[in-house]
């Protein structure tokens, strides 16, 4: 990068060192999901229901979305024998809706999918738990105090060139930015229903374990302070 970039807007706190040591300028200017609109009372109301509500988040690309569901699938099997009452709702993209209704099909607990915006922030809200896909989706459910797990699966030789290159133990955001390793993950071998079931129920019953955590990241990313908008406006001024 260096060789073609003078100046760099970081996202996430921990980046300017390692842009710097490379000979860039750059400035932590805050992660956008700090200014995301967070759901209304309306939009929360919607989700109000008996039962826990499980918010399940298999990805956005058609690919990990068919890799995961079936994953996805068996653990809410494993959720609803200790919560028969459970809920499940699923946001999705409009484009691959088609794929995911037909993926969820033979879940045990059919999910409420749903591509509606504001119906996304309501679920977000209200949810008292999610599964999810590895990605910044776990910044958006810490936005929203919602308590997480993490599962992943990819191609065997994608997962073994990763765990080469890698020098950290957690990919989950949250983890990282916060310092802690409270968010649980599955990712490659150890993303199986028996695993992740257990996580999800001491989750769903322990759900204050994150709540510190989730609100440390925030800070960290500028929570409370001048949008990131502003101040990369501000750090690409002073830089030019």
């Amino acid at each position: 990068m260096a060789r073609v970039i003078d100046h760099v807007l970081a996202l996430l706190p921990f980046e300017p060192p390692y842009m710097t040591a490379a000979g860039m300028t750059c400035d932590f200017v805050g992660h956008p999901v700090v200014s995301e609109p967070l759901a209304t009372p309306a939009e929360i109301a919607a989700f109000q229901g008996q039962g826990p509500l499980i918010l399940t988040l298999p990805g956005s690309r058609r690919g990990e979305v068919t890799r995961l569901a079936p994953i996805f699938g068996q653990t809410l099997g494993e959720v609803q024998r200790r919560h028969p009452d459970a809920r499940v709702v699923l946001p999705t993209l409009a484009s691959i809706e088609p794929l995911v209704r037909s993926l969820t099909a033979d879940w045990p607990i059919q999910p409420q999918i749903i591509t509606d915006p504001g119906l996304k922030r309501g679920a977000f809200a209200a949810a008292d738990v999610a599964l999810a896909a590895s990605g910044t989706v776990s910044l958006e459910l810490a936005a929203n105090a919602c308590p997480m797990v993490i599962a992943y699966d990819m191609n065997r030789l994608t997962l073994w060139l990763m765990r080469r290159a890698a020098r950290i133990d957690t990919v989950t955001l949250v983890n990282l930015v916060s310092e802690t390793r409270v968010v649980p993950e599955f990712i490659g071998e150890s993303c199986t229903p028996d695993r992740i079931a257990p996580a999800l129920l001491d989750t769903l019953a322990n759900p204050q374990a994150q709540q510190a955590a989730m609100a440390l990241t925030m800070d960290r990313l500028g929570k409370g302070g001048a949008s990131p908008g502003l101040r990369a406006a501000r750090s690409v001024l002073e830089a030019l």
